[in-house]
């Protein structure tokens, strides 16, 4: 059975799709199952997992966002070379999916006006922006897999990510620093994202090429991955205060128990248990180990001290 899907491009217009029972060689479901378990090796990195529960400090969604403006801006500037192809054109929506001036206005509300003088293109984004740009010269039909990778992405989980950030980092509600997540010009996720699949179902190609561009998506969730794994490395060295050391909140999608706020409340009204969990959370985190070193020495020294 087929059903017609209308859709808005944003601009007025009005695509009229015929939604096909799907089979297993369409190009969007050999996609969906080749890189479904990549899909779940990366939604279970640590990076990820912390930032579902909440757990993500202001200086590394910055460090994040740098790493996403890079890695759009290589994909942009590839689509846009390649935008006449037949086997991407009909992918082409730049009003409703392109990112990179939407992540250039985040950076510029992190870091000020010299965003770019003051940020840097790391190592494993490097990567990835090259094997974007390689594929974009060389081979410009792999641009499906990676802007499938992304783009869908954005507009399915990078919704949720998008209420945790702004909640943990406690962002205006007003969408600033999290334009990214924006898409203005999609007025149905759902149906835009029919409508996508259905034009990458209609795309002319042979198997073989399909399956190129599986390999070629599972190369680029293995990029996120190593960028995740890179950005969890780097918040390792990363001191802020304890209470923003990246505890879950409220409400973002955490165990609440592990809460600050709620085991204080808890230890205040009797609750020991509360107290110790507070105690651990503090521990957890370098500063709070420092600290408990120091009050340690201190002690050794007082008893040292009394003993002599």
């Amino acid at each position: 059975m087929e059903k017609s899907v209308r859709v808005s491009n944003g601009a007025g217009l009005i695509y009229e799709e015929k939604d096909d029972t799907l089979s297993p060689e369409d190009l969007s479901e050999m996609l969906a199952a080749g890189t479904k378990e990549v899909h779940e090796k990366a939604e279970n990195t640590q990076f990820v997992k912390d930032f579902l529960r909440g757990r993500i400090r202001k200086e590394l969604f910055k460090l994040g966002a740098v790493a996403l403006y890079h890695t759009y801006a290589a994909m942009e500037e590839e689509i846009e070379r390649n935008k006449d192809h037949p086997l991407f054109a009909p992918l082409y929506f730049p009003q409703e999916l392109h990112r990179q001036g939407a992540l250039a206005r985040d950076l510029e509300y992190f870091y000020g006006p010299d965003w770019s003088s003051q940020t840097r293109c790391s190592s494993a984004t490097q990567r990835y922006v090259d094997r974007i740009h390689q594929v974009g010269q060389e081979d410009p039909v792999l641009l499906v897999a990676h802007a499938y990778t992304r783009y869908m992405g954005d507009l399915s989980g990078g919704q949720v990510l998008k209420k945790v950030a702004q909640r943990a980092l406690k962002l205006p509600p007003t969408g600033e620093g999290l334009e990214f997540y924006q898409f203005d010009m999609i007025h149905s996720t759902k149906a835009f994202k029919q409508l996508y699949r259905s034009r990458m179902n209609e795309l002319e190609m042979d198997t073989e090429t399909k399956q190129k561009l599986v390999a070629e998506a599972i190369k680029a969730f293995q990029f996120n991955m190593e960028v995740f794994d890179e950005l969890e490395e780097m918040g390792k060295t990363i001191q802020e205060d304890v209470l923003d050391a990246g505890m879950a909140v409220h409400g973002a999608g955490g165990d609440i128990s592990k809460c600050p706020y709620y085991a204080a409340q808890m230890a205040a009204s009797g609750g020991t248990a509360y107290a110790c969990q507070l105690a651990m959370a503090v521990l957890r985190h370098p500063t709070g180990q420092v600290l408990f070193a120091a009050c340690v020495a201190a002690l050794a020294g007082l008893a040292a001290w009394y003993l002599m």
